[in-house]
C-alpha cells in the first residue's frame, strides 16, 4: 500500500495510518490503543510537525539530537523518542530533550545514559536495539549478546529497560519483514523477565511506513512511521 497520495494533507495521512493501525491491531486480537504511533519527524520542519500535532498526534521520533532540539522546544508537552544512533558526545543533551531513548546498543552506552540521567535527577525508559540480521551497516546488539547487555542494566540508576527495538533489512514486500518481527517478539518472550528494575519488558518497537501492519500483527507495541504520516521527507539545503 502506498504511503500517501499526492495532495493528501498530513491530517488525512494521520487518519489513514490510525485506521490501518486499528485494523492490524484487531487482526492481532488487541485494541488500537495497544499500539503507540511514533510519528518520525526527522528532516521535517516544525510547521509539518505542527500539522501532525494539530491532527492529534503527541508522540514523535527523531534520529538526530541536534535536529530535534528546535522541535522538542516547540512542542514540550509531546512525547519525544530518540530512535537513531546515539553518539557518546550527545548523551547529555539527549537525556535533557527526550522522554524515551530507543536505540541503546551497548552496555557502555547504557551506562553513560544512566550516569547522565542520575546527574539530571531523572529516569528514562530505554529500548535495546537488536541487529537481527547481523548487518554491518546497522547498529544493534546481536541476539546472542542480548542477555549480557540486559544483565548489565539490572542495577543501573536512571534508566528503565522497557523492551526491544529493531530495523529489519530493507525490503519492498512487507511480508519479507515478518520473520524478523516474529524473531524480535520471540526474543522479548525469552528475555522479557530480565528488565531489571523496570520489571518485565513489554515494549516492541518495530515496523515503519512500508511494513507497520505486519509488525503489529506480530506484536509491535510501537510503530515508527514517517513517510506515511508526513509524505516525502523534506531535505534541508
Amino acid at each position: 500500500m502506498r504511503a500517501g497520495k499526492m495532495g493528501e494533507t498530513v491530517k488525512e495521512r494521520v487518519e489513514a495510518v490510525l485506521e490501518r493501525i486499528a485494523r492490524a491491531a484487531a487482526r492481532s486480537g488487541r485494541p488500537p490503543d495497544a499500539v503507540r504511533l511514533v510519528a518520525v519527524s526527522k528532516t521535517q520542519p516544525v510547521s509539518r510537525v505542527a500539522e501532525a500535532y494539530e491532527a492529534g498526534l503527541r508522540v514523535f521520533g527523531e534520529n538526530y539530537v541536534q535536529e530535534a532540539e528546535e522541535k522538542v522546544r516547540a512542542f514540550p508537552d509531546a512525547e519525544w523518542h530518540l530512535i537513531g544512533k546515539l553518539q557518546g558526545n550527545k548523551v547529555k543533551k539527549a537525556v535533557s530533550l527526550f522522554g524515551w531513548i530507543q536505540a541503546v546498543d551497548s552496555s557502555r552506552l547504557l551506562a553513560d545514559v544512566s550516569r547522565r540521567c542520575a546527574e539530571a535527577g531523572k529516569t528514562l525508559p530505554v529500548l535495546i536495539e537488536v541487529n537481527l540480521a547481523g548487518e554491518g551497516s546497522k547498529a544493534g546488539v546481536s541476539p546472542d549478546e542480548l542477555p549480557s547487555l540486559l544483565a548489565s542494566a539490572a542495577d543501573l540508576p536512571g534508566v528503565r529497560v522497557r523492551g526491544l527495538m529493531a530495523v529489519p533489512p530493507a525490503t519492498e514486500d512487507p511480508e519479507d519483514s515478518r520473520p524478523a518481527f516474529a524473531r524480535l517478539r520471540e526474543l522479548l518472550a525469552r528475555y522479557g523477565s530480565l528488565g531489571g528494575a523496570a520489571g518485565k519488558m513489554t515494549e516492541l518497537s518495530m515496523g515503519m511506513s512500508n511494513d507497520f501492519e505486519a509488525a503489529i500483527e506480530e506484536g509491535a507495541t510501537m510503530v515508527r512511521v514517517g513517510t506515511a504520516v508526513f509524505g516525502s521527507r523534506v531535505r534541508r539545503e
